[in-house]
């Protein structure tokens, strides 16, 4: 667990310790370098600030839908004090056009969203891969990183658990089929590399 001060503004998520290694190697990996990243849905920013100083020269923006979360994602930027770490911005992957797309001075050469839609309903998923289509250039990468399910299945006895729960918070809520995901971004022109 991070060294949180009382009232620094910064929350904490414990997954992100047990993720981010993993995928940081994958981003280190399939990122254009150098390019700007867009993160959709940043949450408590901890995976921000940990991979723009790895990650750099690449360009880090990170954005949410929540002022609690922005305020947080502040918050670990302040103490991180990434070079190639950009102030956040307010994004709702459903409202259209994104604010990002109308910014001619920035462009975006990958968009990387973990663990969002599963904690969103599936319109999320569609309007993330409509403007990611919109805004990425050719060869742009889109990661994701989360849970799924494969042609129906969970690949994980907890999976199991974790959907059951996610669809009593909220029905529209759950783990996605790997290949509707898949099937949505192909709409927009995406394709799945692995």
């Amino acid at each position: 667990m991070p060294n949180l001060k009382p009232n620094d503004g910064r929350l904490y998520a414990p997954a992100t310790e047990r993720n981010r290694e993993p995928i940081l190697k994958v981003l280190d990996r399939v990122l254009p370098t150098p390019g700007t990243v867009l993160e959709i849905a940043s949450g408590t920013g901890e995976h921000a600030s940990f991979f723009a100083p790895k990650l750099a020269p690449r360009r880090w923006l990170p954005s949410d839908i929540s002022a609690p979360m922005l305020k947080s994602i502040t918050a670990w930027a302040k103490e991180t004090k990434a070079r190639y770490l950009l102030p956040a911005i307010e994004l709702d992957v459903c409202n259209t056009p994104w604010s990002i797309e109308t910014d001619k001075k920035r462009s975006i050469d990958a968009v990387v969203n973990i663990n969002m839609i599963h904690i969103a309903p599936w319109t999320a998923c569609e309007a993330m891969m409509a403007g990611a289509g919109r805004l990425l250039p050719e060869g742009g990468v889109l990661y994701m990183y989360g849970p799924f399910k494969r042609n129906g299945e969970h690949t994980a006895p907890s999976n199991v658990t974790f959907d059951h729960w996610l669809k009593e918070q909220t029905p529209d809520w759950g783990v996605r089929d790997l290949e509707a995901v898949e099937k949505a971004a192909k709409v927009h022109h995406l394709t799945l590399e692995e």
